[in-house]
């Protein structure tokens, strides 16, 4: 050992004994330049009941029936005003819907993207399951598959991957792999992960590429972003909130660094390519941004795309957006490089 490794690591050592909690200062935010007056609007809104979650399995059932009714009639505005045609089936077993547009982009006919839902793992479901694939559909001007899995406290992990998986292979009974994609935010991009991991250890084929809006890819607590966005996204506002506990609830006692929970730590290489999005102001910005420095350092082609003065997945909140049409056609962009006519 040399003497000047000898002093590099003394000097490692002793940063790392000097670290301690920094104390940031109160500060006003004021409304965000160059974003669309709707972001605007939404970045201004200062966030409400964040910590308020249900104490009863019965409390969290009733919550996620209003979540459905609400996002259900969100769902079916959207899809009126993008003409978007949405029917339900089944497809290994799961609860499905079916999302077609009125117009096909001619070299996106032959595509299927199979869509995962964001909710924490416990919201979101039903016909409200849709709201992503609509606007993918209706702006993409391709057909989706929106999965509505099963959630707590009907099941827990891993019932979702579970259902994700089994969708996933009964859609290579009918499409080839190079013509699909998976794609979700928040939970819903986390178990697009989850459910490449477990695709990859089971040697099934992976889609050609992959997109995941905010990942929910670690529930250890250790982002930084977690503490240098709190209480400035007005989505999930600060950890040790509703989403936290909604996703405690689905883990039911496991260890929430399985990687089938926290992907991030997972073997992410021979994944597909992903395109990433995130917000300045969303408090899992370092879990999308952590996510694609491991797929590069795996030696997967990953895209970043950070959107000034968003909160956590508010792209999903207006299809008039325009931040919301400029995502979901960088998306559909993307998977046009990677997927086969």
């Amino acid at each position: 050992m040399t003497k000047r490794f000898v002093l590099l690591l003394a000097g490692c050592l002793a940063a790392s004994a000097g670290a301690q909690e920094r104390e940031a200062p109160a500060r006003l935010l004021p409304p965000p330049a160059g974003v669309s007056s709707e972001l605007r609007s939404l970045s201004s809104t200062p966030p409400a009941n964040y910590n308020q979650g249900p104490e009863t399995a019965e409390g969290w059932a009733a919550r996620q029936r209003a979540s459905a009714e609400s996002g259900a009639r969100k769902a079916h505005a959207m899809a009126e005003r993008l003409h978007v045609h949405v029917t339900s089936k089944t497809m290994g077993g799961v609860l499905v819907f079916d999302v077609t547009p009125a117009l096909l982009a001619p070299t996106r006919r032959d595509w299927l993207l199979v869509q995962v839902h964001a909710g924490c793992y416990v919201l979101g479901g039903g016909e409200a399951a849709t709201v992503e694939a609509i606007l993918m559909a209706g702006i993409g001007h391709a057909h989706v598959v929106a999965i509505d899995y099963r959630m707590p406290p009907a099941a827990y992990f891993p019932a979702a991957l579970d259902d994700v998986l089994a969708v996933w292979k009964d859609a290579l009974k009918t499409h080839k792999p190079s013509r699909m994609a998976m794609f979700g935010t928040s939970a819903g991009a986390a178990l697009t992960l989850e459910a490449m991991l477990r695709a990859k250890a089971e040697a099934m084929p992976l889609p050609a590429a992959i997109g995941l809006g905010s990942p929910m890819a670690d529930l250890t607590g250790v982002d930084d972003s977690l503490a240098t966005n709190a209480m400035i996204d007005n989505v999930l506002v600060a950890p040790h909130g509703f989403c936290d506990a909604a996703a405690l609830f689905y883990v039911h006692g496991h260890d929430v660094a399985d990687p089938l929970l926290s992907p991030i730590y997972g073997d992410l290489s021979q994944l597909p390519p992903a395109i990433l999005v995130s917000g300045t102001r969303d408090l899992l910005l370092s879990s999308t941004v952590r996510v694609h420095r491991k797929l590069l350092e795996a030696g997967v082609s990953a895209e970043l795309h950070v959107l000034e003065a968003m909160s956590h997945a508010q792209y999903l909140r207006s299809d008039t957006m325009p931040e919301t049409i400029d995502v979901f056609r960088t998306v559909a962009a993307f998977f046009d490089r990677y997927l086969s006519p």
